[in-house]
């Protein structure tokens, strides 16, 4: 028999059906029962570990303290667990003949007694966010966490696991079996945009900051890690007739754009700013919105592609590129409005301030009627002037609203698509520059039905986060490259 198996408990009834599914495989030496409570009913024929907390370095190490085979693994929450067909026999086969640290595969999630597949994505280089799916079953060869306890100098409470993964991907390759492997009960039934804000909660701070840390540790490991040292700009280098151009990029978004552009227009500023709108032919209404405005005032100039086949980025380059946008393009997404008149020359002033690329402010999230709603502001103080652009490649998105230095914008491009074009330019700018932040709410987040991301389908969701994986890919490879170079 070659592997020991880890799993949470907490008393509950199901742990007791994980149990009698694995010990139908003979592959399975040893049970341990991982707990944070004391004095549980004990399950025949297997031990419980006690620690203070799941997911810590205390729990590595006492795995690797008890795993005496080849290979473990771990549950990672406290479900059901329904080993399929050969499951393990299919694990240690791959992990033997590719020699890889991890293996991972899809899974059955049950919801409401109905299963459902859920497919996982590729693990690659870029693929460092500490909320990767890697589904529920980490299958390793136990050399890993040998490794990883005798690397790791801190006492994690929070990022064991994650550490434990990132300290493997240095040593061996991480491998994804693309088959159903396992099914699980998922008690998680939140739709994908109410869960999009999880890791931004103030009570999850103290978890974000040693994830930071982990996470930092990997970027040096892999030669990626870039020390706080910026280039700065020029403002003044180029003639522009306006200061700033707010741009919104839209396509029908009748319900909601009036409100969007009446937010821009009562700014009230020191300088000349007008707002771009780049109208990706719309066809509910919202052109003759729009129209209604710009015949009403000279600062809303209108642009039609003439390529019908751009997204967000690349309708924000339409903008960028236009001769009437100003030193600053500052952005505005068409759902969405800026807090109240004086967002614009907050923003422009921390440009003047701090010689920036790029500033990030922070955001409030309501409802469609701007009532406050969970969790409120989003002020990503994850971000530090030291450490800032490294613990953006670990985190999923930088803020709100964002805005940009135009001749850098028009140097570096944005990509062509609608989601995470925002993300690639953040990582792109911060390799060289510093990105100022502003701490205080300016800009409202409508969450709607209407949104982009309300309720995404699995397939949607492994597709936007393979794309920022692969985003922080190339990213990675652009700042060892650097490294190698400086």
């Amino acid at each position: 028999m070659k592997i020991t198996a880890f799993l949470p408990y907490s008393g509950k009834e199901h742990t007791k059906k994980s149990v009698e599914s694995l010990r139908k495989s003979k592959l399975i030496s040893e049970i341990f029962l991982l707990s944070t409570y004391n004095n549980l009913a004990p399950i025949d024929g297997c031990q419980i570990l006690q620690t203070n907390n799941f997911s810590s370095h205390e729990t590595v190490k006492l795995i690797n303290e008890n795993t005496k085979t080849e290979f473990f693994f771990i549950l990672t929450q406290d479900h059901l667990l329904d080993a399929g067909q050969f499951c393990f026999e299919r694990f240690i086969y791959l992990a033997e003949t590719t020699g890889a640290g991890m293996v991972y595969s899809d899974y059955f999630e049950i919801k409401e007694n109905v299963s459902h597949a859920h497919p996982n994505i590729d693990c690659q280089l870029g693929s460092i966010r500490d909320d990767f799916s890697f589904g529920y079953l980490l299958f390793f060869r136990t050399e890993a966490v040998r490794k990883t306890v005798a690397q790791t100098n801190n006492d994690y409470q929070f990022a064991g696991f994650y550490n434990l993964r990132l300290i493997t991907s240095q040593h061996y390759s991480i491998i994804h079996i693309p088959e159903y492997l396992y099914s699980t009960i998922e008690e998680d039934t939140r739709k994908s945009g109410e869960k999009l804000f999880d890791y931004v909660d103030p009570k999850n701070r103290q978890v974000q900051i040693e994830m930071e840390i982990a996470a930092t540790e990997q970027l040096k490991a892999i030669g990626a890690y870039l020390k706080p040292e910026f280039k700065t700009i020029s403002i003044d280098d180029d003639h522009f007739e306006d200061e700033a151009s707010v741009i919104i990029p839209v396509k029908n978004r009748v319900k909601t754009i009036g409100d969007a552009i009446e937010s821009v227009l009562k700014q009230k500023t020191d300088f000349n700013f007008n707002l771009i709108i780049v109208d990706n032919y719309s066809t509910d209404g919202t052109s003759e919105k729009i129209k209604s405005y710009s015949k009403k005032d000279s600062r809303v100039v209108v642009i039609i592609p003439e390529r019908k086949d751009l997204g967000i980025g690349g309708c924000w380059n339409e903008a960028v590129h236009s001769v009437k946008c100003g030193r600053f393009a500052v952005q505005l997404d068409s759902d969405d409005m800026y807090a109240d008149e004086t967002t614009l020359q907050k923003v422009i002033d921390t440009f003047k301030k701090e010689k920036c690329a790029m500033i990030v402010g922070t955001y409030k999230m309501t409802n469609f009627n701007l009532e406050d709603i969970p969790p409120g502001i989003i002020d990503h103080k994850e971000w530090t002037p030291d450490n800032g652009r490294n613990n953006a490649i670990r985190i999923n998105g930088l803020g709100a609203p964002r805005a940009f230095y135009t001749p850098l914008l028009r140097e570096i491009k944005i990509p062509n698509v609608s989601y995470g074009e925002d993300y690639a330019l953040g990582l792109m700018i911060s390799r060289e520059y510093q990105i100022g932040r502003i701490y205080e709410p300016i800009y409202l987040c409508r969450r709607w039905e209407g949104n982009s991301d309300a309720a995404l389908d699995i397939a949607k969701q492994n597709a936007n986060n393979l794309y920022k994986d692969r985003i922080r890919t190339l990213e990675i490879l652009a700042r060892q490259r650097k490294n190698r170079n400086d």
